[in-house]
């Protein structure tokens, strides 16, 4: 039976099991079989219409399923699936400066005397 790598915040909807074995002879029909077995974990992998949702990433054997034959792609007995949730979030992509800043010369002698000597009176 092919091992199914169940990811922390899908563990919920599987009576909170991190992994489950499952037969089947496709990544379809493992995950179609693992679906059944929990109900609630369908929502969160497939859409209305049956589909995979596009944020759900699925690989077998480290090897990205898209690539191979998507739900098509046979399974071993000995093979992994893991599914793989994209997460959304993060801070939004900043432009970088048309020009790179300029110091004069004035400017890095001062911050390099900074980096190299303790200012006057600061010693310790």
């Amino acid at each position: 039976m092919a091992k199914v790598l169940i990811p922390t915040p899908l563990r919920q909807y599987a009576d909170k099991q991190d992994t489950v074995s499952l037969g089947g002879t496709t990544v379809g029909e493992v995950l179609g079989k693992l679906t059944a077995q929990y109900q609630e974990l369908r929502r969160q992998l497939y859409s209305d219409e049956g589909k995979l949702r596009s944020f759900v990433n699925v690989y077998l054997n480290d090897e990205d399923i898209r690539y191979l034959k998507k739900e098509a792609t046979p399974v071993q007995e000995s093979d992994t699936i893991a599914i793989v949730p994209s997460i959304a979030g993060g801070a939004p992509v900043v432009e970088a400066p048309a020009q790179p800043a300029t110091l004069s010369k004035e400017e890095i002698l001062r911050y390099s005397r900074h980096l190299i000597m303790p200012e006057v009176g600061m010693e310790g």
